[in-house]
């Protein structure tokens, strides 16, 4: 997802009862206490947004050898993502075998129904609520809290009720990590130590870019003097500050007069850079108060010299080595993973899309930093199979999801900006991470054993995002949204134009509306029950019923009225409608900020040009497995019942899966 241009937004034993409740199925459990050693292994590859219909292209053409042999000796079927197809709900369904109505993510963003404000749906940051003020100093006397929001227990909390391990590596929608004695690592949903989803840092001279502050990037101009730059790196705010100011780092460049090079200096580090080289990781220190700094790593591109200035710093990302927050259980295993490998990607989604969409970073570099992000992923895989022996592993793989976002235009002629020349040179970097992926696989198949279940699984696939609705602009132009001033349309986010006294539904997050609920809502004005029901019923039929006049095409292929689908303790928290969309359509990057620009429809132009937060069925994920399947149509949910069979385990009544072998 784009990131949202504001960072308030995202401040971001068994027992003997229960062994003999297994009944026949007891024997695959060898022993009560201590970690059990298992004759069944599960081995899971979670490839990020690997999609059903490509996969099945490359393997017929004999591009994916290791996805075809797998196909032929087991499994290969369509796998039923989440409503809506968004990662943080489609893999909370496979965390906790339920459906949102189990888990309470409905999508990437929820909102405070007191005040209609955007809240980031996976992880909230409370901050401490005793302090003492000394001179210009706030000083905590209680800790601060980060929260999971997710709802329900994960898969791995129950085979540990059960003894038998599991090691999650990169999990999304489980951070910070739920706890547990099990070797996990947190995934997306990861912020970096600003607490956000990624801003990089662009120091430039050029004079068109000077002051912009875009999504997931803050440009910061500069000047060259006698071949010296002196600049600032902003850091995390200072919370022992009283007017919270962000801290910062300076730091130091020395151009080369002669050559295409330069020399950076900061804190204790000096490296010379070539002008299109990444530096490694560098470890920044930013200090708060004499006896608090907050740690982080980040990376340095030098992207050009002269005649324009152009250095590029990657998001700050947690340090694994002195970890700002909690991001593993336990916590010896990030600082085991830093000591084995050194600094690596700790950010939820590591590779800098936002920079690639607002041409800070080029195609070419942003895949120089995804292969980066894709070398460590391969070594660390490599090292959790040299030691998975027993139980389950889970590994998981997000550069095939972002580089489906940012290419997918390369595959589609009939993107709005499509690029000829540029498909030529970068057509095939979505079939590449396909066969890199192939590649993991193999070692995989390698390591699995007679005793070891093997499964491929994505969270949803892609299609093309041609087309972009505005859905506060829709229920506006169908009367259901009021304005205050007709003329600010557009101008404004988080509804400051709203009339709330006049307004029946909004829409917020990428795929939600909600009714605008007397005694709920904080201005509610439609009673609940009957008149409620009817409004419900009545915006979903005319949602799905819309053409855009543009394509003739319906861009709703379902309004799913949540009640009906959803099951579990939290339905009454989700939007009351879930806004299903057609191939080719996605809600606008203007919906989940609550802006209402004049038109309903508009082109999609940006290179964040695939997408899946679409109704399940244009988008379904892939399940693969060494085993043959007896259901025809899986969903995520079907996969965690699955694993729970495999290792004899009764399924919780609150899941709903069925097992697939």
């Amino acid at each position: 997802m784009k990131h949202i241009n504001r960072r308030e937004f995202i401040k971001l034993g068994l027992s003997a009862g229960s062994l003999l409740a297994l009944g026949n199925n007891s024997g695959l459990v060898k022993k009560v206490f201590g970690k059990t050693n298992t004759p069944k292994k599960v081995l899971v590859l979670g490839f990020d947004g690997v999609d059903a219909h490509l996969l099945e292209v490359w393997m017929n053409q004999g591009k994916l050898p290791n996805f075809q042999r797998l196909r032929s000796t087991g499994s290969f079927l369509p796998l039923r993502s989440s409503i809506p197809a968004q990662s943080p709900v489609a893999w909370s369904n496979f965390i906790t075998g339920t459906d949102p109505g189990g888990h309470g993510i409905f999508d990437f963003l929820h909102r405070d129904p007191e005040s209609y404000f955007p809240e980031f749906s996976a992880s909230r940051t409370e901050e401490a609520k005793k302090t003492i003020s000394i001179g210009d100093l706030v000083l905590p006397l209680s800790g601060g809290d980060i929260k999971n929001l997710r709802k329900g227990k994960a898969f791995w909390q129950i085979l540990e009720d059960y003894d038998i391990p599991a090691s999650i590596f990169k999990m999304p929608a489980n951070y910070p990590p739920v706890p547990t004695k099990q070797r996990s690592l947190s995934g997306w949903g990861t912020p970096d130590i600003l607490g956000t989803n990624g801003i990089c840092h662009y120091y430039t001279t050029e004079s068109t870019r000077i002051n912009e502050d875009i999504g997931g990037a803050r440009v910061l101009p500069i000047t060259v003097n006698d071949n010296k730059v002196e600049a600032k790196l902003p850091g995390p705010i200072n919370t022992f500050k009283k007017d919270r100011p962000d801290s910062t780092i300076d730091f130091k460049v020395f151009i080369d007069p002669v050559n295409p090079l330069a020399k950076i200096v900061i804190q204790d580090q000096e490296f010379i850079l070539k002008e299109g080289e990444w530096s490694d990781w560098k470890g920044i220190s930013f200090g708060m108060i004499p006896t608090q700094s907050a740690k982080g790593i980040c990376k340095f591109l030098l992207k050009q010299v002269r005649p324009e200035f152009k250095l590029y710093v990657s998001p700050l990302n947690i340090d694994p080595d002195n970890p700002l927050w909690s991001i593993s259980t336990p916590k010896s295993y990030v600082e085991e993973l830093a000591k084995e490998f050194g600094p690596f990607y700790t950010k939820g989604l590591p590779a800098d899309f936002n920079s690639l969409n607002h041409g800070i970073l080029d195609e070419g570099e942003f895949l120089e930093q995804d292969d980066m992000v894709l070398r460590e992923r391969n070594e660390m895989l490599d090292y959790e199979l040299s030691r998975f022996d027993s139980g389950l592993l889970f590994y998981y793989l997000s550069s095939t999801d972002q580089r489906s976002h940012m290419f997918w235009r390369f595959l589609d002629k009939e993107y709005p900006s499509y690029d000829a020349k540029l498909a030529l040179k970068y057509g095939n970097a979505i079939e590449n991470i396909y066969v890199e992926a192939d590649k993991m696989l193999a070692r995989a198949m390698e390591k699995a054993d007679k005793d070891t279940i093997l499964i491929v699984m994505s969270d949803h696939g892609f299609t093309s995002f041609r087309r972009q609705f505005h859905l506060n602009t829709w229920l506006k132009e169908n009367g259901y949204h009021s304005l205050i001033n007709e003329w600010k349309q557009g101008q404004s986010d988080v509804f400051l134009n709203t009339n709330w006294s006049r307004t029946k539904a909004y829409a917020l997050g990428l795929n939600g509306l909600y009714i605008n609920q007397k005694g709920r809502e904080g201005e509610g004005i439609v009673e609940p029950g009957a008149e409620k029901e009817a409004l419900v019923r009545e915006i979903a039929e005319k949602l799905e019923n819309f053409r855009d006049s543009k394509t003739g095409e319906k861009p709703v292929l379902h309004a799913y009225v949540s009640k009906d689908i959803f099951h579990g303790p939290y339905v009454e928290d989700a939007p009351e409608i879930i806004v299903g969309y057609n191939s080719g359509y996605r809600g606008s990057w203007a919906t989940p900020l609550g802006r209402i620009p004049k038109k309903i429809l508009e082109d999609n132009t940006d290179k964040w040009s695939g997408d899946h937060c679409v109704s399940p069925e244009v988008t379904p994920g892939v399940f693969l497995a060494n085993q043959k399947a007896k259901i025809q149509s899986p969903a995520l949910y079907d996969v965690t019942a699955t694993i729970l069979k495999i290792f004899g385990i009764g399924q919780p009544s609150e899941m709903k899966g069925k097992p697939i072998f």
